[in-house]
């Protein structure tokens, strides 16, 4: 039966990767399918596989039509995170198609992988 594994993000430096994504998200790197090219992050408190990271030759995408939104309750925690996500390494992208007003902040990772932080509190489909 085909079913869902976890999102890989392309790096070009997996010690720096491991060091940000786990920080960033209470992960854990574990030795499974570890290797040269390739590491394994599970969620802290042991409920599974969260990311992985494989190393890549090619540049982050400028545009990329895949990403991750990382999700907080309320404007006040998406201001607090995307400050301690931008002081583990994460840079403030200077996004042109944001819309008026927007629920989302777009970061990008110590590779340049572009993620965002949505303030569920203010996302349409918040109040629903």
């Amino acid at each position: 039966m085909l079913r869902l594994g976890f999102p890989v993000i392309g790096v070009t430096d997996l010690a720096r990767a491991v060091a940000f994504w786990t920080a960033a998200l209470d992960l854990v790197a574990v030795p499974d399918w570890e290797s040269p090219n390739w590491r394994t992050l599970d969620h802290a408190d042991g409920s599974g596989r969260a990311l992985g990271l494989m190393r890549s030759e090619s540049p982050a995408e400028p545009r990329p039509r895949l990403h991750l939104d990382l999700f907080v309750d309320s404007t006040a925690e998406q201001e607090t995170e995307v400050e301690r996500l931008v002081g583990l390494g994460a840079s403030r992208v200077d996004w042109d198609l944001y819309p008026p007003d927007p629920d989302f902040v777009v970061l990008a990772d110590p590779d340049g992988n572009l993620f965002c932080v949505v303030d569920l509190s203010r996302a349409p489909s918040g109040s629903q």
